[in-house]
């Protein structure tokens, strides 16, 4: 089994940290130059504020909701990160750094794989005031579906996908975009062949996907179906 573990909101997170009074306030912060927003609270999704869009085009929003805004400081975030990567590291039998905010686990042999995340989640949060989410499933892909499902799930944050049925019912619900290592490419590619869901795009033939997505798009397939590619 392999587990994701994904700080949720990480740069507006770490922002919170530092200054507790922005609980449940709408937060946004910025990219190097300012112009554009790099990362949000879920009090600043709700807004309609999108990843990405200069903050020019959205002035009104922030303006008329009080939403706080932060320049980017990777200092702050890079040490945080370090003190969460840290506290897992510590805890998982294996563990591979994905990025800044995220973390793939090997839970192959835990012999309860939920109630370990739910620690790892616990001991994070209190030892450094950083919410995370964790999924967990038999490959790293459906780790990150699992993930997805996770944060939607905030009073528990932590997702076993497990189960063939359950499985099926996630993939359904999935849009492909969310597809871990669907680009935009290939997104404009299967959405003009009528590949909308995470399950439509494992019904598509092997040999198929191989010619339009190359080696890397097949493996994303069969991790989907359940037969594990990338390794820790």
């Amino acid at each position: 089994m392999i587990a994701l573990a994904d700080c949720n909101n990480f740069y507006a997170s770490c922002e919170r940290v530092f200054n507790p009074g922005l609980k449940n306030k709408p937060i946004v912060v910025l990219s190097n130059n300012d112009g554009c927003i790099i990362a949000r609270s879920n009090e600043a999704k709700v807004l309609g504020i999108k990843m990405g869009v200069p903050v020019f085009k959205v002035k009104d929003i922030i303006e008329n909701n009080n939403v706080y805004v932060f320049s980017t400081n990777f200092a702050l975030y890079g040490d945080m990160s370090s003190r969460v990567m840290s506290l897992l590291t510590d805890m998982a039998p294996e563990t591979e750094i994905y990025s800044i905010d995220e973390a793939f686990m090997n839970f192959t042999g835990v012999r309860d794989s939920v109630d370990l995340a739910s620690t790892m989640k616990s001991v994070v949060a209190k030892c450094t005031g950083i919410p995370i989410s964790i999924g967990i499933a038999k490959t790293k892909t459906l780790a990150k579906v699992a993930n997805y499902f996770a944060k939607k799930q905030m009073d528990k944050g932590v997702y076993l996908l497990v189960e063939k049925q359950q499985i099926i019912e996630a993939l359904n619900k999935l849009p492909v975009s969310k597809i871990w290592g669907v680009g935009s490419r290939h997104l404009r590619m299967l959405n003009s062949y009528g590949i909308n869901t995470a399950y439509d795009f494992i019904q598509l033939n092997e040999e198929w996907v191989l010619e339009k997505m190359t080696i890397m798009g097949l493996r994303m397939q069969r991790e989907l179906k359940g037969d594990s590619c990338f390794g820790i």
